[in-house]
């Protein structure tokens, strides 16, 4: 596909809340180095050219990152890579979505998952490197099957506060969105799917559409790659479905993600100017019945 006069209104749009945003966004987790994500050796990402994808990104049309206080390198920061990019002021539109919850020290080292009491300094650590005085979403990032309740609850009384304006879930159980929805309202979910990536999760990707809570995959082209990114290993039917329609394997990625449910979006990360805008032309890559019903075999033979 030929991606330099299509934007992210061609992959139509949802709504978080009150927040429209176009279903193809993007993911700022790989701004801040080259290679594998939060490797230690990895070299940063030239900053010049991760503040042009971000300017770009909106250009074309997108209006929904998601991003973090523990993505960062050791010269780079996601937060004040956007701030410098579009805030000051940020476009109206434009919804910023963030999670709490892990933690990294100043030499990238992994925390304890945060509690109650810590959840407050770390809304407070993405207002302050964002330059908010509110976060447009909160996704509360989970490990394990224990209650969240407590947690959950502090991030409620934040929103309460005026502090956040929506909540979110990450790697959660569906018992997790039952337990969350008891205490405040959850507009979306972030689990890792796509094509043969947990296929057990489909019934949950349903399950979040009709209670009309948007479903977000993370690794959607990634895979089994997760934070090192695509194996550039394709089966024969993604690379057939590709070739039909002058497309990458990754675009298929992606539609396939989309086609899914409206209430299913894609926040692919890249910092490659390049990738940014194909990921964006996959919005308008329309998938025939037999072509899915092709890919959704696949999916299944992943279990």
């Amino acid at each position: 596909m030929t991606p330099q006069t299509i934007t992210a209104a061609a992959s139509g749009t949802w709504t978080l809340g009150d927040l429209a945003v176009h279903r193809i966004g993007l993911g700022a987790m790989r701004l801040t180095q080259n290679g594998e994500a939060f490797a230690a050796d990895a070299a940063p990402r030239d900053r010049g050219q991760a503040i042009g994808v971000l300017r770009r990104a909106v250009e074309l049309g997108v209006n929904h990152i998601d991003t973090a206080a523990f993505y960062f390198s050791s010269l780079r920061s996601a937060n004040e890579l956007i701030n410098r990019a579009l805030g000051a002021p940020y476009p109206e539109d434009l919804v910023i979505t963030t999670k709490v919850g892990p933690g990294r020290d100043p030499s990238g080292a992994w925390l304890p998952h945060a509690g109650p009491k810590e959840l407050r300094g770390q809304v407070e650590e993405n207002l302050r490197q964002l330059g908010r005085d509110h976060l447009d979403v909160v996704n509360l990032r989970i490990v394990g099957t224990a209650s969240i309740a407590e947690r959950f609850g502090a991030l409620a009384r934040l929103r309460d506060a005026g502090l956040i304006r929506h909540l979110g879930l990450s790697n959660i159980t569906p018992d997790h969105l039952d337990e969350a929805r008891a205490i405040a309202p959850v507009v979306c979910v972030q689990n890792p799917y796509g094509i043969g990536v947990r296929p057990e999760q489909d019934a949950f990707v349903r399950t979040c559409g009709e209670k009309g809570v948007a479903f977000v995959p993370f690794y959607a082209i990634a895979g089994v790659g997760r934070e090192s990114g695509a194996t550039g290993v394709e089966g024969e039917e993604v690379r057939a479905v590709a070739r039909a329609h002058g497309a990458s394997p990754a675009q298929v990625r992606l539609a396939w993600t989309l086609h899914r449910g409206p209430h299913v979006l894609a926040i692919p990360g890249t910092g490659d100017p390049d990738h940014l805008a194909a990921n964006v032309a996959a919005g308008a890559l329309r998938l025939s019945e037999d072509e899915l019903a092709l890919l959704d075999r696949l999916h299944q033979s992943r279990t």
